[in-house]
């Protein structure tokens, strides 16, 4: 047993998890998103709800390094494989990583102890996203330097963070004026002086496009330099070269109708006779939505109305309604400066509203026979979940993540008389009845023998080790609109078909899914029932299972234990924390805020419903 942990801990000394793409040693420094507030940001006199760091800065990009979920996950992956977290801090803290501070020094070397655990990270969860904070997430001087290959004409990458970012010293203004620094990059072109931005700027094609977000937004096993960490390993064995899919995201909506330029509205139908669209759907179509306020400018120095109906939304606004109201309260003393707890309401009611967005729920009585005062009756109902979203419903990050829908029936006095998926807020339990319909993909680890199998769970509790899975054992998630598994460069589809679960074509042999799932429900109905009966249907979304944050806190407490935050990172800068897990392994701190009345055991979101009643006879 020693010797084996010995040899993985070697092996991972050994391996570069992060060698695509600019490294770490940048000629310009990122800027601090406070810089760009004092024009980015809306304060007095101005209506924040549009303007970009407004918008941003609620966001889980925003916060994507203050995420106590994201922390408890990083421990458990570097205990899995030593040095693993090099790999996911890439996308969880670029000016971390890009300045040399998580594991890549500058000029070669490495950070310092603790780099892969976040360790050697300067600033605090709760200081202002000013100079030298490493925990203000994905930051604007980021995104806005991404480019689509790198310096020297080498290939652009979709997946796993590995970005090119502009590294040069000097920016050269279509007009041929240059600035300090290199350029901002953004979908603009200015033409009128009273916009021009008072720094470098040029047009970038590329930040209109889905490619720019598929950079972190398709997670594959880490790509070392020695290969990728696990292949694929298909149902009944079957090993492959393919590197783990872990997430998706980007190639979901890359094979749907979303990603297609072909068809135009008004100049006929798309495949199989679904309505054409009037062009391609990027991401940034729905998560950056275009502010139609009469108001709306981009930047203070900016004539109000500016850019109506042409500025979009810095929300990145997805599902995620839990984790943000949970930073808002754990590190109000900063981060929540300067109005920004506005920023985080915002956020979560936004992901409320994508939520409602993304489905759409029908019910149908298929029979029905009505309970009387000495016999019981039955009732049959169909509930049928279209997907409305440019991806797989439910997408992104599966540890933990799941849909489920809620079915009931109910009398006349609104008494529950039989149901589905019954859920308790209390415990957090949901009741896995033979009728339950669960959305969610789970992977594990193959484990061979007779019979082989794609291994979920470790001593009958759900096991969620991101770095070590090979294999999928389930994935039901309902297909966008066209969506099409097979492409050239995946001829059976291996990283993106259903597993378990099977979807109609839409029509014989098209290759094309069909975006939506029906259930059946047969239940019955005690004598003296009062009718009529209503079926009611909803549609529940959680970002954090029950199994999930146990298993991040019994990973952390389970031999070889995961120590204390404090105590991990002894020495590091700042050390020791105030805030944050601080004396608790950041294991137990996700289990303490989970198990913490405030934020609720992560509540179920409504993401559709409907119902639907007998005639009263």
């Amino acid at each position: 047993m020693l010797i084996g942990a010995l040899l993985v801990s070697l092996q991972a000394l050994a391996l570069d998890f992060t060698p695509h793409g600019t490294q770490p040693g940048l000629l310009w420094a990122l800027e601090e998103p406070d810089a760009c507030s004092s024009c980015h940001r809306g304060f007095s006199g101005t209506a924040p709800e549009f303007m970009p760091h407004s918008t941003w800065s609620g966001s889980m990009m925003a916060n994507a390094t203050r995420d106590p979920l994201f922390w408890a996950a990083l421990d458990v992956a570097n205990k899995d494989f030593p040095g693993a977290g090099d790999f996911c801090l890439r996308c969880h803290t670029p000016p971390g990583w890009l300045n040399g501070r998580v594991v890549k020094a500058v000029g070669g070397g490495t950070s310092g102890p603790g780099g892969a655990s976040g360790c050697q990270l300067t600033g605090d969860y709760d200081n202002f996203d000013s100079k030298g904070n490493d925990y203000s997430g994905l930051t604007c001087h980021f995104c806005h330097r991404m480019m689509p290959t790198g310096p020297n004409g080498e290939s652009g990458f979709i997946g796993n963070g590995n970005t090119w970012i502009d590294n040069t010293t000097t920016c050269t203004n279509p007009d041929g004026s240059q600035y300090g620094g290199p350029c901002r990059r953004g979908p603009f072109t200015y033409t009128n002086g009273t916009l021009e931005p008072p720094h470098g700027w040029v047009k970038s094609e590329y930040h209109e496009q889905s490619q720019l977000c598929g950079s972190c937004h398709d997670v594959s096993t880490p790509d070392t330099d020695e290969g990728p960490l696990k292949t694929l390993v298909l149902e009944g064995g079957v090993a492959t070269t393919r590197p783990m899919p872990i997430e998706r995201t980007y190639s979901e909506w890359n094979r749907s109708l979303f990603a297609d330029t072909i068809y135009r509205d008004g100049m006929g139908e798309g495949p199989s006779g679904v309505p054409a669209f009037a062009r391609a759907q990027q991401c940034q179509t729905c998560h950056m939505r275009s502010s139609q306020d009469l108001t709306a400018k981009a930047c203070n120095q900016n004539p109000d109305g500016s850019r109506t109906g042409n500025l979009p939304v810095h929300e990145f606004v997805g599902a995620n309604a839990w984790v943000p109201g949970i930073i808002k309260v754990e590190y109000a003393n900063n981060v929540t400066g300067f109005g920004r707890e506005a920023d985080f309401e915002r956020t979560i009611t936004n992901a409320r509203a994508m939520l409602a967005s993304s489905a759409n729920v029908e019910t149908s009585i298929l029979s029905y026979t009505a309970p009387t005062a000495g016999s019981a009756g039955s009732i049959s109902v169909r509930v049928k979940v279209t997907n409305l979203s440019g991806h797989k419903l439910p997408t992104g990050y599966a540890e933990g993540r799941r849909m489920w829908l809620n079915v009931k029936a109910v009398s006349a006095t609104d008494a529950i008389v039989a149901e589905s998926a019954a859920y308790d807020p209390l415990s957090a339990e949901l009741t896995l009845d033979p009728q339950a319909k669960v959305y969610e993909t789970l992977q594990g680890i193959w484990t061979p023998g007779s019979p082989g199998e794609c291994k979920i769970e470790e001593a009958g509790k759900a096991q969620f080790h991101f770095v070590l899975n090979n294999c999928i054992r389930k994935d039901n998630r309902i297909p966008p609109l066209g969506f099409h598994p097979v492409s050239p460069g995946d001829p059976n589809g291996d990283e993106l078909r259903p597993v378990g679960y099977s979807y109609p074509e839409t029509s014989p042999g098209s290759g094309t899914l069909v975006n939506y799932d029906t259930t059946d429900y047969t239940f019955t109905l005690p004598a003296g029932t009062d009718r009529p009966i209503r079926v009611d249907a909803e549609l529940k979304f959680q970002i954090s299972s029950k199994d999930y944050i146990e298993f991040l806190r019994d990973q952390a407490i389970t031999p070889p234990t995961i120590p204390a935050e404090n105590t991990l990172c002894a020495g590091g800068p700042g050390r020791p924390f105030d805030i944050g897990p601080q004396s608790a392994s950041r294991g137990e701190y996700m289990f303490a805020l989970w198990n913490n009345p405030t934020y609720g055991r992560s509540p179920p979101e409504t993401a559709g419903n409907a119902s639907t009643v007998t005639t009263p006879n």
